[in-house]
């Protein structure tokens, strides 16, 4: 389900939210699917259950799952979240594009980078 990367330089409880919110987005968790509850999560992944409780809180925010007290998380219906988080990418998209122009990269360096095949994300070391 979500595997986690100690030697990643994000915090655990941004993997758990990453590794979950690619679950809602491709469809292995539907709408209206149960989460497991923060204890079990904690268990099956060795963390502390604030951790995992800090990440539902941060996908609840987002819209991606919802809570229904004595029932458990769900993961919610993505019409709103999908236009919410497209428009929030799109905002770092247009600073890391700012920026990227003030150190030198021209807009065909750009176009030329957004039509090359995806490459697999790397380990950023800060």
């Amino acid at each position: 389900m979500i595997t986690l990367n100690y030697r990643d330089s994000r915090p655990i409880y941004e993997q758990v939210k990453d590794g979950l919110r690619r679950l809602v987005m491709s469809g292995a968790l539907l709408p209206g699917d149960k989460l497991p509850s923060v204890r079990a999560m904690a268990s099956s992944l060795a963390i502390n259950p604030n951790t995992i409780a800090r990440a539902y809180e941060a996908l609840e925010t987002e819209g991606y799952i919802y809570t229904v007290p004595g029932k458990g998380t769900f993961a919610a219906e993505q019409t709103d979240v999908n236009r919410n988080r497209k428009e929030a990418l799109l905002r770092q998209f247009d600073s890391a594009a700012a920026e990227l122009h003030f150190l030198g990269v021209t807009n065909e360096e750009l176009a030329d980078r957004l039509n090359a095949p995806p490459q697999p994300q790397q380990e950023v070391n800060a």
